[in-house]
């Protein structure tokens, strides 16, 4: 079960499908994580001890690690975070299995929220 605002995903960037596929194969021979492939684009595993992504669709966004929270009401929290002085820098988009939206924190940091609601 999803914990209400909590960091439920870590996500890595790759620059193409080709990268997505050699930074899993990386993890597979060093740690042993298996990932779901759930298109040519985006990989995740539930073998890291937090669920972990590789994210190939979102190249010219992210250029680092992302952490990704879980919420119940995305909108809700999308008007706490403007009204708290975050910037929203990519709107909620669907992907299979819920929504999301990215933003940033008021130092900068790269940030997005998701629900499966």
């Amino acid at each position: 079960m999803k914990q209400n605002n909590h960091i439920d995903l870590v996500e890595f960037p790759a620059s193409s499908p080709e990268e997505l596929k050699a930074v899993a194969e990386f993890f597979n021979s060093v740690f042993g994580w298996r990932f779901k492939n759930w298109d040519e684009a985006y990989h995740d595993t539930q073998d890291s001890g937090v669920t972990a992504g590789i994210n190939a669709s979102d190249t010219k966004e992210q250029t680092m690690p992302l952490a990704v929270i879980y919420v119940e009401d995305l909108e809700a929290t999308e008007a706490k975070i403007t009204k708290s002085g975050g910037k929203l820098t990519h709107p909620i988009t669907p992907f299979p299995g819920g929504r999301r939206f990215a933003f940033t924190d008021p130092a900068g940091n790269q940030l997005a929220v998701w629900s499966d609601r």
